[in-house]
């Protein structure tokens, strides 16, 4: 099947905006990705062909954040995320995305909001302290993130109602995130081939693309790990709200 030249008018932007998040710059501008992409091709397809650009994003953030990690947090997300990609596997053709997408797109908004009230209550004399991993919420919002990164690619959100509460140091957190997201991103690759989305033609788009994917994750990456923590949460929070809002406008829209 011929590639249409113009479908690049859209696919470079997009992988701009994901490789910048996948360098560590929060969800919020991975979630512009598939839609802009889904304005040249269906976004099924448009998912299809990220997926393997997200693997190659993935690498080079592993580089990058190599020397980062908090392996419990790991440990806490992952074998929930496993099963929400299962999940998501099994009811790809039955569960409604917009749902999702506004189930996910509420849970976040309010989660950003209550960060930015605290801090205002903190100017205040009030202190908010670190929250301390709790096995049901990290496997509901395991759960949660491996299914929306199936179905929704909407992942991100839970994530980050989990683990930002924790206030682990900004490194850590990024090494630790990044890894999360590989690897459900590599598990994702069977599924979708098995779906018969990784066709020769949607490879072809994707391989012309990693050259750029490559050098926005880059840049992303030396961006955040020059961001002070007092920068850093009130950024991945204002980028949690920003994918929050833009989950639930989808699903809301849809519905209308």
């Amino acid at each position: 099947m011929p590639i249409d030249p113009t479908l690049y008018y859209a696919a470079v932007p997009a992988v701009l905006l994901v490789g910048l998040t996948k360098g560590g710059m929060g969800e919020a501008l991975a979630l512009m990705g598939v839609p802009l992409l889904a304005m040249a091709v269906p976004p099924v397809q448009a998912a299809a062909i990220l997926l393997p650009i997200l693997v190659v994003m993935d690498a080079v953030s592993l580089w990058i954040w190599r020397q980062h990690n908090d392996r419990k947090l790991l440990r806490m997300l992952l074998p929930g995320a496993l099963v929400g990609i299962a999940v998501g596997w099994a009811t790809a053709a039955h569960v409604p995305r917009d749902a999702l997408r506004l189930i996910i797109g509420v849970i976040t908004v309010l989660f950003a909001l209550r960060y930015f009230y605290n801090g205002w209550r903190a100017r205040h004399g009030h202190v908010v302290r670190p929250k301390p991993h709790r096995p049901v919420p990290a496997a509901f919002f395991g759960t949660l993130s491996g299914y929306g990164s199936f179905v929704a690619h909407a992942g991100g959100a839970p994530f980050q109602v989990y683990s930002l509460p924790l206030k682990l140091p900004p490194r850590d957190y990024t090494g630790a995130a990044v890894r999360f997201f590989a690897i459900l991103n590599f598990v994702k690759l069977g599924p979708y081939f098995a779906l018969g989305q990784l066709d020769a033609t949607n490879l072809t788009i994707s391989a012309t693309l990693v050259p750029l994917a490559i050098a926005a994750t880059a840049i992303g990456g030396f961006a955040v790990k020059r961001m002070k923590p007092d920068v850093f949460y009130p950024f991945m929070y204002a980028m949690a709200f920003v994918a929050g809002l833009k989950l639930a406008y989808d699903g809301v829209a849809a519905f209308l």
